[in-house]
């Protein structure tokens, strides 16, 4: 029999193990080809303002997801190997070389890589139409994108997975090579051996969990974070990722310890479910660890991706308010962009020309605007009745109502926006061009922009004006000796897509030095363009890591059940039924997926509920769609959990 021949015979012989690797390298490369298609899609293309940006963000999610599989693939091969040590034993003691039997290992990969390439290409390009629209729905574009087989796609697809197969027949080479003929056959011998556990230690655990939620809960505002940030940091990381680890090594065992202990344990079925669960600590350790921190980030990372992309919808108009605003020019000039807007496809919808006071700021800019390294030099005073009146253009319930020297700070992207109580205001001082010094009282710090980011059709936001507004009053007594600027302030019909007109309505702007210019639509595009792609690749991403967890629990519970059969067999010889063992499997499948959910589940919603959710506090849907997300996820495990208790049942009953 020749070497092929021998292979295709060990695929067909071991198609069960097999399908599960087959189905995840499918997959795999339904999301390679996916965004490597996406990538060169012509129709993808023509919508994007953006093509280059897209192209490197595709092209970087790309090569996140392949990393990811050969990770996945690796510890699925490992397995494999594993599970046929006694099949290569028999191999090299009929006279094959540890080369030969990596060479077989190399072609039955190549073959399974070849056979997966093909379906899913196939798979993909029917799939990628759908991946497209969908896109194209998340940046709210209409464009139709056609179903196609770009050949550059197909090909970094290929090379990519034919790359992925050298890796897998170097690791197998070294997992062959070192291990010796005896050691091959009595590979699946050897058993777990309980873990030592103390009180100890399984105190520690729970203490190393409690100061990093504790240190989560104290919140960013807090003194531990803002005096020792790096040591804060440090100490959650190390409670979290010790915490879980000593949690199932040493906190499990002793829980189970202390089980087995009570007077009642001999009754009923827990010492069925019990006694396995002790000695699979040791070797469910590593796993049950992994999979709990790496389902907390597959969590955050849906839910802070969603989030930005929920947010950056409204952020975009909170930063850029206006949809074209410009210091105003010569009267010519001013007369010739007017034209140009309400010749183009984006003509006014309003268009108000505005006066500002220019002065500089006395008092520290910290005391009114947060981050005001953000914010340009100088400041703009602007009277309260011209703020209303764009406010209320605008539709938005951000009026005031000031009377003498009563100001309001626009400290837009304010961390901490705040109303201060009567008596508790504080000064401001400012200097106008004549040098008069005028002290206002500061009544509020609004999170509210009168004119935005000034902005860049290439580099997108640069600035933003530091804007407060002054009563009526006040501003009437400062204007005859300061210097005064007036800015155009324009809406637009479909804002949005009107990057063209800006770039043009810029270039003449910025033919006077130093000019105030921003634009909605600048930044949208670009804003809206990477926030979708971020949720777009981060979905696939979370979906091939749900899938790896997923199968990382299925080849253990493969190798555990097939190890623990003649057991179960023993069970039914002296009398226990098929009832008591599926409960038996349940309970002791429970214990290992519970808790990592649990852990999981707590860490992800403390950390985004802390960290993420108390900063965008102001929409209030975001909590809803982070428990939807985790809700998923939860569903998600649950079918997992039901399946794999179903499938460890079917693996002992075999050979029973």
């Amino acid at each position: 029999m020749s070497l092929t021949e021998l292979t295709l015979r060990n695929i067909k012989r071991n198609f069960r193990l097999y399908s599960v690797y087959l189905f995840s390298l499918v997959a795999g490369v339904i999301v390679q080809y996916t965004f490597s298609a996406l990538m060169f899609n012509k129709d993808v293309l023509e919508a994007l303002q953006n093509r280059a940006n897209f192209q490197t963000g595709a092209a970087i999610a790309s090569v996140a997801v392949f990393l990811f599989i050969i990770f996945f693939i690796l510890y699925a091969n490992s397995f494999f190997m594993r599970q046929r040590k006694k099949e290569f034993g028999m191999y090299l003691l009929y006279g094959l070389s540890e080369r030969q039997v990596v060479r077989m290992v190399f072609l039955e990969t190549l073959a399974i890589c070849a056979v997966s390439l093909v379906a899913g290409v196939l798979l993909g390009g029917l799939l990628s139409k759908l991946f497209g629209m969908l896109l194209m729905n998340m940046m709210e574009y209409n464009q139709t994108v056609a179903l196609s087989f770009p050949v550059e796609a197909i090909a970094s697809t290929a090379g990519l997975f034919f790359l992925l197969a050298l890796i897998i027949s170097v690791q197998s080479y070294f997992m062959v090579n070192r291990l010796q003929l005896t050691e091959l056959f009595h590979a699946k011998t050897k058993a777990d051996k309980p873990v030592r556990v103390s009180a100890f230690w399984a105190i520690l655990a729970v203490l190393l969990l409690a100061l990093a939620f504790t240190l989560i809960y104290s919140g960013k505002g807090s003194a531990v974070w803002q005096d020792y940030a790096t040591a804060s940091l440090i100490a959650t990381a190390v409670g979290i990722i010790a915490g879980t680890y000593l949690f199932f090594r040493q906190f499990a065992g002793w829980l189970l310890q202390r089980i087995a202990r009570r007077r009642t344990y001999h009754e009923g079925n827990t010492v069925l479910w019990t006694s396995s669960l002790r000695f699979q600590i040791r070797g469910n350790t590593l796993n049950l660890s992994f999979i709990t921190l790496f389902g907390a980030l597959i969590m955050m990372l849906m839910c802070f991706m969603t989030i930005n992309y929920k947010v950056q919808f409204e952020a975009v108009g909170r930063n850029i308010p206006n949809d074209i605003a410009f210091q105003s020019l010569d009267s010519g000039t001013n007369a010739r962009i007017d034209a140009l807007i309400n010749g183009s496809e984006h003509p006014a919808r309003y268009h108000l020309t505005q006066e500002a006071l220019a002065a500089s700021a006395v008092t520290g800019m910290e005391a009114a605007f947060d981050n005001p390294e953000y914010f340009s030099e100088g400041l703009l005073l602007v009277p309260e009745k011209e703020f209303n009146a764009l406010a209320d253009l605008r539709g938005d319930n951000q009026r005031v109502a000031l009377a003498g020297n009563e100001a309001a700070a626009l400290s837009q992207g304010s961390d901490f926006p705040k109303a201060f109580a009567p008596g508790e205001t504080p000064d401001f001082t400012v200097k106008t061009g004549s040098g008069t010094e005028t002290t206002f009282k500061l009544g509020e710090k609004k999170d509210y922009a009168y004119l935005g980011w000034s902005t860049n059709p290439e580099t997108s936001m640069d600035t933003k004006p530091a804007v407060f507004v002054v009563s009526d009053e006040a501003y009437e007594r400062l204007r005859g000796g300061a210097e005064i600027r007036t800015f155009e302030i324009y809406g637009l019909e479909n804002a949005k897509t009107a990057d063209a007109l800006s770039a043009e309505v810029y270039a003449i702007v910025k033919q006077t030095p130093d000019a105030y210019y921003s634009s909605f639509a600048d930044v949208y595009s670009k804003q809206i363009e990477g926030s979708a792609l971020m949720l777009f690749s981060s979905g696939f991403l979370a979906l091939i890591a749900t899938f790896a967890l997923a199968s990382v629990i299925y080849f253990k519970q493969l190798r555990e059940a097939t190890e623990e059969r003649w057991q179960y067999g023993i069970l039914r010889k002296i009398g226990v039924d098929n009832r008591q063992i599926k409960n038996v499997i349940r309970k002791q499948l429970l214990f290992v997926f519970l808790p990592p959910l649990v852990l999981a589940v707590l860490y992800s919603w403390s950390i985004i509920k802390a960290y993420i959710l108390e900063s965008v506090s102001d929409f209030p849907e975001l909590p809803g769609i982070t428990w939807g997300i985790i809700g998923v996820y939860f569903l998600v495990y649950l079918l997992l959990y039901l399946s794999s208790a179903n499938l460890y049942y079917k693996i002992i009953s075999r050979e029973a």
